[in-house]
């Protein structure tokens, strides 16, 4: 395992997806932990996405983590997909982790609601009520983190969840990664956590394997913190982890 810093981002380069993962569980189970020893219970965001696959694996078959202590949400949901849809992104999390093992609570976005906006404030309420003190997250091809691909990024969004319309980028991973047959499959628009929502967690910890990432995290440690490249705002958090392989660590200059 390598290790380095980036600004104030923790950045672990391990051999393979499988090291990735299991090194990512254990840093969130040795928090959760920790997090425990002082509050009753503690509140952490999950990503959906095939990216995630070996982390969740690995954390739900610890049998040392207090689940009844855990409140669990999700970060983002496509818009106008029919019910327990497969590809929704709560669909994902209920079959890999949210179904798993025994939540304090489980918390979903609707993905299929009457008012996309009433949706979003009541998704805010529940974060404000609950604050986060984990995240564990993905980088998307085009550096989105969430749903908030370049164009919607906004660092200083007043809002802690909102309605997106998804870049041709975004969209056309969710057919890389399998996700859907073909790119007209796949919804426009979404509701996402924003970026201020990510990155008010106390902890993060964020997981990119694969060789599809490695611009993005090239993108990630090189370039500017800036909307651009959504994803360099990680590079700001006092409590960071990048945990990467040596495929999408590949092209890091």
């Amino acid at each position: 395992m390598l290790q380095k810093i980036n600004n104030k981002l923790k950045v672990l380069v391990l051999k393979n997806r499988e090291a990735l993962g299991k090194t990512a569980a254990e840093m969130v189970s040795s928090k959760i932990k920790q997090l425990l020893v002082t509050k009753p219970a503690i509140n952490i965001i999950f990503a959906a996405a095939p990216s995630q696959n070996e982390f969740l694996s690995t954390l739900i078959a610890d049998e040392t983590i207090e689940w009844p202590k855990i409140n669990a949400f999700h970060m983002d949901e496509y818009l106008g997909l029919p019910d327990n849809a497969p590809q929704l992104f709560s669909s994902f999390l209920k079959k890999s982790i949210f179904f798993r093992v025994p939540f304090r609570s489980v918390n979903c976005i609707n993905g299929n609601p009457e008012n996309p906006a009433e949706e979003c404030a009541r998704y805010a309420a529940l974060l404000k009520k609950y604050p986060a003190d984990i995240v564990c997250m993905g980088i998307g091809e085009n550096t989105h983190i969430a749903f908030n691909d370049p164009h919607v990024a906004n660092f200083n969004d007043p809002e802690l969840v909102k309605t997106v319309t998804l870049d041709l980028a975004c969209r056309q991973q969710q057919v890389n990664d399998g996700c859907f047959a073909t790119l007209q499959d796949v919804p426009q628009h979404a509701i996402t956590l924003t970026v201020p929502a990510l990155m008010r967690a106390s902890h993060l910890f964020c997981m990119v394997p694969g060789l599809n990432k490695a611009e993005a995290i090239n993108y990630t440690l090189n370039e500017p913190v800036s909307e651009r490249y959504p994803s360099t705002i990680l590079k700001t958090h006092s409590d960071a982890v990048l945990f990467v392989d040596e495929d999408s660590y590949s092209k890091v200059e």
